[in-house]
């Protein structure tokens, strides 16, 4: 099987973007044994990593040593205009999208964002965000390591899956959304 075979192109086996079983089991670890939260973990490591560094500044201003090495912490005007660019084109973006969905404009995009909101909705009624974040859970430990395993099986069939779906989003395009009639208000109004 090709690199051109493998799902999005990549060169490297999931395991290994993955950070391999180490990265999980210390996420595990840290989250479900010692009743961390995100946030408390955040703050845990932030408070350590201040307490090292200024008793490390301040046993360093007594010794006659070398503060701790650390680079100057600045945000320039640059960067922050950068990232509010890059914010702005990506609202904007969605914006865009959503105007040509509340217009009409895109069907394509219509279908996709309400069968993803669809499913949020499914799934929200179905169970409470708990059981939902445990079972993401699961399903993230389990679904990369079977990947692993049976690879080059599932990206076969999910390229032959997606292959074949797009001939069909070809066909119900060419004989049912394309015999619709589009109209546009411009011309009415004009009449």
């Amino acid at each position: 099987m090709g690199s051109s075979d493998k799902l999005f192109n990549r060169q490297r086996s999931l395991h290994q973007i993955l950070g391999g079983c180490f990265g999980t089991l210390f996420a595990w670890v840290v989250f479900e044994i010692s009743g961390y939260t995100l946030l408390s973990l955040v703050s845990s490591v932030f408070f350590l990593l201040f307490t090292i560094l200024f008793l490390w500044a301040k046993s360093a201003a007594i010794l006659n040593r070398p503060a701790p090495p650390l680079p100057h912490l600045y945000l320039s005007e640059e960067m922050v205009n950068q990232a509010a660019c890059f914010i702005r084109s990506h609202i904007n973006m969605l914006l865009s999208v959503s105007e040509n969905i509340a217009l009409g404009k895109d069907t394509d995009m219509f279908v996709k964002v309400s069968g993803g909101l669809l499913l949020i909705s499914v799934l929200g009624s179905l169970t409470d965000f708990l059981t939902l974040g445990y079972t993401s859970l699961v399903i993230v430990l389990t679904v990369p390591a079977l990947y692993e395993k049976y690879e080059d099986r599932v990206d076969t069939y999910v390229l032959m899956a997606y292959r074949k779906l797009r001939q069909l989003h070809y066909k119900f395009d060419a004989v049912c959304v394309s015999k619709v009639p589009r109209f546009n208000l411009e011309e009415k109004k004009l009449s």
